[in-house]
């Protein structure tokens, strides 16, 4: 017969004893390698930092906080309260260029987006390599050049008395259009002008946006029958919305701050016709001296940029689709 042994925690008057407490993890101390890696990544970052902090964050505060005197930079500053803001929305010349303003950006903003994207699919459809590498120049170019030369030269251009456009048209029997001195065509040349230069940008966006839609889709929907103008609302436009969205975003940002092109082209006019936000800042700053009150249409202006980017961004989640 043979005895069998029992464990000590199944003996029977044996009491077992409690398991062992796993080890303590202990925070691993940063090796010097692991700090130097930190630290270099904050170099990298600290002029990208500092850039946003000193041309950014402190003009933003300094405008808001300046927005509350009357400062003209020769006497000290006097506090004003929002006597600054009472004064902005009952003055007429502000109303209207915040009036010019919002509608110069919504028809600049959707003719720049229309033309970029008719060309970008003109350019992705069959043509030799060498052919839409000089479009893509092309249609880029002006976006390098300076804005108020270009308008210097559109200027010109569209001059009533000796300008080429008005020669070209009066070839077919055209009589002169005062583009730059009547109230409608005024802001219509100033559109043209702002879109000309700018749809370079957005032209590039819908280009590689296109090229990023998988070829294989098109070719299941061809399959399927769908072509032409069907295959690119039910295909093309949903694929490219986040394209479109940053096209969007940036060109009703950059058309809400337009400057030169009406300033250097009519000045504001005829009368006020084409006067701009950015254009009575610069003129309640720097002809008239009121630092305060300039400072409070710029601080509504901001406002204003960042209400239409919320609200486009609001609207995204139901019409942007992500592959």
């Amino acid at each position: 017969m043979t005895n069998t042994q029992v464990p000590n925690s199944e003996a029977p008057g044996v009491r077992s004893r409690p398991a062992a407490p796993p080890p303590a993890v202990t925070a691993r101390r940063p090796s010097v390698r692991d700090r130097g890696t930190r630290l270099l990544a904050a170099l990298f970052l600290a002029p990208t930092v500092v850039g946003i902090v000193v041309f950014t964050a402190v003009p933003i505060v300094g405008s808001v906080v300046l927005s509350l005197f009357h400062w003209n930079v020769i006497d000290p500053p006097r506090f004003a309260g929002g006597a600054n803001y009472r004064t902005t929305f009952t003055d007429s010349t502000v109303l209207v260029s915040f009036r010019n303003t919002l509608l110069f950006m919504v028809f600049a903003v959707a003719l720049q987006l229309l033309i970029a994207l008719s060309l970008a699919l003109a350019l992705n459809g069959r043509m030799p390599v060498w052919l839409r590498s000089v479009f893509r120049s092309a249609f880029f170019f002006p976006l390098v050049l300076s804005a108020a030369s270009i308008s210097v030269v559109m200027k010109y251009l569209f001059n009533q008395d000796f300008g080429v456009v008005n020669w070209l048209i009066g070839l077919v029997g055209v009589a002169p259009v005062p583009w730059l001195t009547s109230e409608n065509a005024a802001m219509a040349t100033v559109i043209l002008v702002y879109v000309w230069q700018q749809f370079g940008f957005s032209f590039l966006l819908f280009v590689g946006g296109l090229n990023n839609i998988p070829k294989e889709i098109h070719e299941a929907a061809a399959l399927d029958g769908a072509t032409g103008l069907r295959k690119h609302l039910g295909i093309t436009l949903p694929l490219l919305s986040p394209t479109l969205l940053v096209a969007s975003v940036v060109g009703i940002i950059n058309a809400l701050q337009v400057f030169e092109q009406p300033y250097v082209l009519t000045d504001g006019g005829p009368g006020d016709a084409t006067r701009t936000v950015v254009m009575v800042i610069y003129e309640r700053a720097f002809e008239q001296l009121n630092f305060g009150e300039a400072s409070a249409v710029g601080v509504l202006l901001f406002v204003l940029i960042m209400a239409v980017t919320a609200v486009q961004f609001r609207l995204s989640r139901r019409f942007v689709h992500y592959q």
